[in-house]
């Protein structure tokens, strides 16, 4: 028996709402949450279960699939990627998983180097970090690897306005975020050539933390680490701007 196409599940789904052609669309759409996670993991501690953060995932699909509205002109996948993220993002915050000593330490980093910038008006280097927290450049890297797990929202969440909202926000509000891109994007390009090459292959040309591993021949705890620095730089240099990037 031949199988139907995807616009014939869909189309059968939006008349009938029957659970079987969306139980169809949810597991066409898996491969879907499963990339999401993948790309989430330069985030998230490796002792957080997949299966668990695969299911938060399906959560959000299934939400994408019952609420998509097609005469938007949005894709699916496009208008699916940010529920799927956003449901996962949602289940890990109420895990309550990450202490609040480790919030606390990230909060400091950032800090440091909204402050930093500010007083040096140039790129922020670890020693710089080391000398005004007076700690070791050991403790540093500790940090940092603490401080990417409490930053689960990241470039992405700064850099888009959500899409399913942007037709009711204020067109005064549409152009400061258009403007805030504008300045992130400039932010991006003064980046250390390493932390610019992460934040391109991650967010640019959507690798995982797992290829962009293998492209850069560094370790994946590596590019987290150069992932958190980039993305506590674009905040230091963006902190004017916080209003918008919230």
């Amino acid at each position: 028996m031949q199988a139907m196409r995807q616009e014939d599940v869909w189309s059968y789904y939006n008349m009938t709402k029957d659970e079987k052609f969306r139980e169809q669309l949810i597991e066409s759409y898996l491969p879907l949450v499963k990339h999401v996670v993948s790309r989430m993991a330069i985030s998230l501690p490796p002792y957080l279960d997949y299966q668990d953060l695969v299911s938060f995932g399906i959560f959000g699909l299934i939400q994408a699939i019952e609420r998509y509205d097609s005469s938007r002109g949005i894709k699916f996948e496009t208008y699916a990627y940010r529920r799927i993220r956003g449901s996962i993002i949602d289940e890990i915050k109420k895990m309550n998983w990450l202490p609040d000593s480790v919030r606390r330490k990230a909060k400091i980093l950032q800090n440091a180097y909204e402050e930093l910038q500010k007083s040096l008006g140039r790129t922020v280097k670890d020693e710089d970090i080391c000398n005004y927290l007076k700690i070791s450049m050991e403790e540093l890297n500790d940090l940092y690897m603490q401080a990417s797990y409490a930053n689960v929202v990241s470039l992405e969440d700064m850099f888009n306005v959500d899409i399913v909202q942007r037709d009711r926000l204020n067109p005064e509000i549409i152009i400061e975020k258009d403007e805030a891109k504008k300045i992130l994007s400039q932010a991006i390009e003064r980046l250390p050539a390493q932390e610019k090459l992460v934040i391109t292959l991650y967010y640019y040309e959507e690798l995982t933390l797992k290829e962009i591993s293998e492209v850069l021949k560094l370790s994946q705890a590596r590019i987290s680490q150069l992932h958190t620095k980039a993305i506590m730089r674009l905040r230091g240099s963006l902190s004017r701007k916080r209003d918008v990037f919230r």
